[in-house]
């Protein structure tokens, strides 16, 4: 692992903004690239598990919605009659726009994940998030927002990174995310960009999944559960309000 310097948490939200912004072009053919077009299978599990936890859901909210993956795919979903992404970078909202099209139940919102002012109290059925959570600068704060919006059966969906558990596997992953990954973003955005390095360094400041799940515990949620995928390389988290 090289000597990568994270922002520090008052500076990481601006940090974060300026350096998505910049990437957006590349994003969707890094996140292919990094991770062997399998992130598009994660995602579809995250529909999977909405139509399974929370099939009578009306209102879905996709926070740090990037270049709106995850918020396409629910816009498909024709039990819901409100589809919101939001994220803080207008560049990464212009291209989920792009792929969205015109939709009038979907909206898309500049906004902050920590700060979902612009959202009642029980007001959300659906909460998901994709490789967002870990870009907060403060987690716990997100996660209580999140809580608070949801409605009392409502459901959240995680998706970001986890911990390789097999120990013979864990150098192999490191080396290729530490390393390799941010080749991958050099190559496809042109030149180097230091929101390659970021995104891989930014995991080690992140709960692995059984933290996760207590500090989702702590703060109110329910049946919390999660699931790794590729050894744990990627992992998606459930919880319920109640």
């Amino acid at each position: 692992m090289n000597q990568y310097q994270l922002p520090t948490p008052e500076k990481k939200p601006e940090y974060v903004k300026t350096n998505f912004d910049h990437i957006a072009k590349a994003y969707d053919r890094f996140n292919d690239w990094n991770s062997f077009f399998l992130h598009r299978t994660w995602k579809n599990w995250i529909i999977n598990q909405s139509l399974t936890e929370c099939p009578n859901a009306k209102i879905a909210l996709d926070l740090c919605c990037g270049t709106g993956d995850i918020t396409t795919r629910l816009s498909k979903l024709n039990h819901l009659q409100k589809v919101i992404g939001l994220d803080f970078s207008e560049n990464m909202l212009s291209y989920a726009k792009h792929k969205i099209g015109d939709k009038s139940r979907v909206n898309l919102i500049v906004g902050d994940a920590m700060n979902l002012n612009e959202f009642d109290d029980n007001s959300v059925d659906l909460i998901t998030m994709g490789f967002g959570l870990r870009n907060v600068s403060d987690l716990k704060k997100c996660l209580k927002e999140i809580y608070r919006v949801l409605s009392p059966s409502g459901v959240f969906i995680n998706l970001d990174v986890g911990r390789v558990r097999p120990k013979f596997l864990k150098w192999f992953a490191d080396f290729y995310f530490f390393h390799i990954v941010p080749i991958f973003g050099y190559l496809i955005y042109g030149k180097k960009h230091e929101m390659f390095d970021y995104l891989p360094h930014s995991s080690t400041v992140y709960p692995d999944q059984e933290t996760l799940q207590t500090i989702l515990g702590e703060i109110g949620f329910k049946q919390v559960r999660y699931q790794n995928f590729v050894f744990g390389n990627a992992v998606g988290h459930i919880a319920k309000k109640s």
